[in-house]
């Protein structure tokens, strides 16, 4: 019988396959080589990738990447690779293992200290009571000298006596200063204990005594090389905007200095890595939550606590699926950069991280590789700089604060979005401010906070407040005010101001308010009562504008308001 032999070898290459895949259900576990290669942080997690370079032989394969976080979440786990091996990946799978040490190295070490500490505070309990041992028999020798003696006992002499108070004396002294000795080291001690128990803390989310493991099994077509990537997403990881905004008045420009503030508390340290930054947020989910039914009927106290129950389970249970990924993210505090010298010579630049814009995030490739420790630590890292050119303005409530603040009204020319964070702000290279950047996407126009700037000199002066009485036959009282507002640019360039004040608003027909000066060509009130003069003043000029109003009301009523 002759066999067809197209069909013979479909058969045989099958048969091939299948052995592979049985044989890789009994493969040797073999340790996998892998190191951190590549970082992307979200505002609540981390997704890392490791990498191991392996040479196979054809058949199958099982790969263990051992001691990785307890809180890998399993359901990010991917694998992928490439080579001349023909792999192909079967399963993944993931299991936590539970130990009776400490597997995070920087948790242990703290943890090695502690009970160091631990001994050492011991050892000063134990020779503090050995003191209080030798000091009771110390007393008991100066109470039988000081006792009657016995028929057959003869009584001290003076000198003998003298010569034990003296000895006594001493010993005393000895123990006393080897006691304050003892005090100090227990306090010492106590102040590095309480230490590294606020680090270990912060360190013991990392996984404390389990971590997990990762077996990849696969199957290799031929001998050869494969790069295996594996990539796991942990939370105890975050990144947040921090900004830069140097004022370069000179010039009517600002210099903005976009960095990262990266926290990572993962277990595991990234070293030269390929970080990213994303500005998606994953814990959301990909849909809005569903609008629960509004119902309006009659109340009943005992049927609407039940449906409010039922509403309140319905969005416990959403909020968990939404969080089933999530973790809390990092307190981020704010990092005051060095102010750069004015100096001729030419300025450090930025290094400049590539954007990678998506439907609907936004991802920085940091250009440098970064090391960020798992210790919650923040690292700086710059993302990109971007000169602005501004319309410089003050700004000057006087009635509150008398200070002029400067504004810039800008555009965002670049094509990064600069996501909400803290700024700090520095004028002509002197730190002067902290403040705050909305989110401002590229192309769109916004004002930046730079601060308030002691060369604009502003007051408010009360010339007068006085009080009369109004009317021959309705009686009525009359309050006027009588104010001084004065600006004066102490700058060698001509500034922008805007100066706001208000007058009181009435809301009763019987409580009547006038306006006195500024006059009919002047500014005119908003509905609020808001008051703003706009102006240019010169070097050195001073302007003064006056703010004078009257309140009419009845004189039997009591108005609020008035003081």
């Amino acid at each position: 019988m002759r066999l067809n032999s197209s069909r013979v070898k479909t058969s045989l290459a099958l048969l091939t396959l299948s052995l592979g895949f049985l044989s890789a259900v009994q493969a040797e576990p073999v340790p996998a080589n892998s190191t951190i290669t590549a970082v992307t942080v979200y505002g609540d997690r981390a997704v890392v990738t490791r990498t191991a370079p392996l040479t196979v032989n054809a058949g199958a394969l099982e790969l263990v990447f051992e001691r990785l976080p307890a809180a890998l979440l399993d359901q990010s786990l991917q694998v992928s690779g490439h080579g001349t091996a023909g792999a192909t990946i079967l399963d993944v799978t993931a299991r936590a293992t539970y130990v009776d040490y400490t597997p995070n190295e920087r948790v242990k070490s703290l943890e090695d200290e502690l009970r160091a500490l631990a001994r050492q505070r011991r050892a000063l309990e134990d020779r503090a009571k050995t003191l209080k041992a030798q000091e009771a028999s110390l007393n008991r020798i100066e109470n039988s000298s000081t006792q009657p003696p016995a028929k057959e006992t003869p009584r001290l002499s003076i000198d003998e006596a003298a010569k034990l108070l003296v000895f006594l004396d001493e010993q005393r002294g000895k123990l006393a200063t080897e006691q304050e000795s003892l005090d100090a080291q227990a306090e010492e001690l106590a102040a590095k204990s309480s230490a590294l128990d606020r680090q270990l803390a912060e360190l013991r989310g990392a996984g404390g005594r389990a971590f997990k493991t990762v077996r990849v099994r696969l199957a290799a077509a031929s001998a050869g090389s494969l790069d295996l990537a594996l990539s796991y997403a942990v939370p105890q990881a975050s990144w947040s905007p921090s900004y830069d905004a140097r004022v370069l008045s000179a010039e009517h420009a600002v210099q903005l200095g976009y960095f990262g503030v990266v926290h990572q508390n993962t277990g595991e340290d990234w070293k030269d890595v390929d970080l990213t930054l994303s500005t998606a947020r994953p814990s959301l989910g990909g849909s809005p939550p569903p609008l629960a039914e509004w119902l309006v009927d009659i109340m009943e106290p005992q049927r609407m606590r039940k449906e409010k129950d039922e509403e309140v389970d319905k969005l416990q249970a959403f909020e968990f699926k939404r969080k089933s990924f999530a973790a809390p993210a990092s307190e981020t505090g704010g990092m005051i950069a060095d102010a750069l010298s004015e100096r001729r010579d030419q300025a450090a630049a930025f290094a400049q991280s590539t954007i990678d814009a998506q439907a609907t995030s936004a991802s920085f490739k940091i250009p440098v590789a970064a090391t960020i420790p798992s210790d919650n630590s923040p690292q700086k890292v710059p993302v990109t700089a971007v000169r602005l050119d501004t319309a410089p303005e003050y700004l000057a409530t006087p009635k509150l604060l008398k200070a002029a603040f400067l504004t810039a009204k800008v555009t965002n020319s670049s094509e990064f979005p600069l996501i909400a964070g803290g700024m700090n702000v520095f004028l002509d290279s002197t730190f002067v401010a902290s403040s705050a950047l909305r989110t401002v996407m590229p192309g769109e126009k916004f004002d930046l906070a730079l601060g308030a700037d002691e060369a604009i000199a502003v007051k408010r002066k009360l010339n007068n407040r006085f009080s009369e009485d109004t009317g021959l036959v309705t009686k009525g009282k009359r309050v006027t005010y009588d104010y001084t507002l004065t600006v004066q640019n102490n700058k060698k360039t001509a500034e922008k101001i805007s100066l706001l004040d208000q007058v009181p608003v009435s809301r009763n027909e019987k409580v009547v308010v006038r306006v006195l000066a500024p006059e009919d060509k002047d500014p005119k009130p908003e509905a609020d009562g808001t008051l703003k003069w706009t102006f240019t003043l010169k070097p050195g000029e001073k302007r003064e504008f006056p703010l004078k109003f009257s309140v009419d009301f009845p004189a039997e009523v009591l108005v609020a308001g008035v003081d």
